[in-house]
Parts: structure tokens; C-alpha cells; sequence
């Protein structure tokens, strides 16, 4: 099953990269298994988002899963940040 064009290895590989380019940043101090899973949550979240927005995703690839993953780990870090005030 592919994630965006993307396998399973490589998403958990991208969505690392993107929750932890995410915690720099935005500054918060979280562990290489929460910069995962805050990548690849942020990736579906995001999708979910613009779809239900009609918009069209920012395409198909490790890419596109890159920045979706890491504006989406961005957006949970913010809710996050939200929710614990």
C-alpha cells in the first residue's frame, strides 16, 4: 500500500525528516519516534484538510510528501500549543 505515492518505509524516513524539520522550526523539544509520528500524522491531516477544502495536494512523491508532512507536523505543534494554555 502507498502513502501519496509513497511506501511505507520511506514515509516513516520522510515523516522524520519532516516532524523534525518541524521542531526546529517551531522550537519544540520532542524525540525522533514523536517527530514521526508528529511527519506522518501531519501528512494525512493536511491531505484531509485540503480535501475537504477542494484544493489539490502538493502532488505525488517524497517530496511533496516532505512539505505536506512538515507544514501538517507544523500545524499539530501549533493546535498542540493551543490546546495546553
Amino acid at each position: 500500500m502507498d502513502v501519496n505515492g509513497v511506501g511505507w518505509l520511506a514515509a516513516i524516513i520522510i515523516g522524520g525528516l519532516a516532524g523534525w524539520f518541524a521542531e526546529m522550526v517551531m522550537k519544540s523539544n520532542t524525540g525522533i519516534f514523536m517527530n514521526i509520528i508528529m511527519g506522518i500524522v501531519g501528512a494525512v491531516l493536511l491531505n484531509a484538510i485540503l480535501q475537504a477544502l477542494n484544493f489539490q495536494s502538493f502532488g505525488v512523491g517524497w517530496f511533496a510528501y516532505l512539505v505536506t508532512g512538515f507544514i501538517g507536523a507544523c500545524l499539530l505543534i501549533f493546535v498542540g500549543r493551543l490546546v495546553r494554555r
